[in-house]
């Protein structure tokens, strides 16, 4: 049984291999966001329990009626591709290497997710907030926030993408109050402490992998995310795989006017692993190009996460100790990017 290294420690990874059990995929549940929009607290409480139930058993769940314009999207992908289709020399004068703050281009095989891999087979777009240079928050150092990188190519990019991340944002903000709602917490009680998020959106382009494929590289190798939890579109083929409690790899396959939503390690920690932040892959293996747009949504840089009051008791003692939200995801991409490892060097 193998195992990777993630940012709570090691976890198994299941058998090797790369057959996965295709199942339905109601095996991933469906929740409809349209009850977060009732004006009846017992209704969002409903949705409350539903997503409480699918962070404790599965920790993946897609969502419907989510309020996001499918325009937008549309648009992001097509200067996305646009973007994408450039030479590299004029991607890379963008590249996420020239930023302060985890910005930009990533060639394939700049990251890797899983340590015993040799790189995940993708490129991708980096952005964030576009917060100016004179923000006291980046005045402070304080890393996950500041400006993008922007490509002179392709016209509308900018608009484009940026249109797009506000979208999956407020998204993000409901999705927020549901886990409150899941937790038995104020259906409030995350606000406070997402006013500034560190929402960290990346595009993603896979090119197909075909003929024999090799286990150690594909298109993002068995991870968990770092974040509270991951807003995740995507755009073609079915790719993305998901481990079940037994060790399984299950589809996750794109839905229409779905999002997929899991829990990442950070809101593991926070739960005190109530809600199960589950090991998930990207095999591009349908003869075509494959791209996704996933926003991974965390609390303000200065959020202290420890596990919450809700989330123990004398049988269930705090497993993690207290770490800053913004220096946990930090560390995390330190351990998963060429370019942050000491012998890297500049382009």
């Amino acid at each position: 049984m193998a195992v990777v290294q993630t940012g709570n420690g090691f976890r198994k990874t299941g058998e090797g291999g790369l057959n996965v059990q295709r199942t339905a995929f109601t095996e991933i549940p469906m929740i409809d966001l349209a009850g977060m929009m009732s004006r009846d607290a017992a209704v969002r409480r409903e949705v409350g329990e539903a997503v409480r139930r699918a962070c404790t058993e599965v920790g993946f769940f897609y969502v419907c009626h989510h309020g996001v314009d499918p325009q937008s999207l549309a648009r992001c992908y097509a200067v996305s591709k646009a973007f994408f289709m450039l030479s590299e020399a004029e991607k890379c004068e963008i590249h996420i290497r020239n930023s302060e703050n985890h910005r930009g281009y990533g060639p394939l095989l700049e990251e890797n997710t899983n340590p015993d891999s040799q790189g995940d087979l993708h490129e991708a777009f980096d952005l964030a907030g576009d917060i100016p240079q004179t923000d006291p928050d980046v005045l402070a150092g304080k890393r996950l926030y500041g400006p993008n990188l922007w490509p002179r190519h392709p016209a509308g990019f900018r608009d484009a993408v940026l249109e797009c991340r506000s979208a999956l944002v407020g998204l993000g903000h409901t999705i927020f109050r549901a886990f409150a709602l899941a937790l038995g917490l104020e259906e409030d009680y995350f606000q406070p402490l997402v006013e500034k998020p560190c929402a960290h959106m990346r595009i993603l382009r896979y090119p197909p992998q075909k003929g024999v494929i090799n286990e150690k590289q594909i298109g993002i190798g068995a991870h968990s995310d770092y974040e509270c939890f991951t807003i995740l579109h995507q755009n073609g083929e079915s790719a993305l795989q998901v481990l079940n409690a037994a060790g399984t790899w299950i589809e996750a396959p794109p839905i229409p006017g779905t999002f997929v939503i899991n829990v990442g390690d950070m809101m593991a920690r926070w739960t005190n692993d109530l809600f199960c932040s589950t090991l998930h892959r990207v095999i591009n293996r349908s003869g075509k190009e494959r791209y996704s747009i996933p926003l991974f949504f965390g609390p303000n840089f200065d959020t202290i996460i420890s596990p919450l009051p809700s989330c123990q008791d004398a049988d269930h003692p705090p497993l993690y100790p207290p770490v800053k939200a913004g220096d946990y995801v930090l560390s995390r991409f330190d351990e998963t990017y060429v370019y942050r490892q000491p012998t890297a060097e500049t382009v």
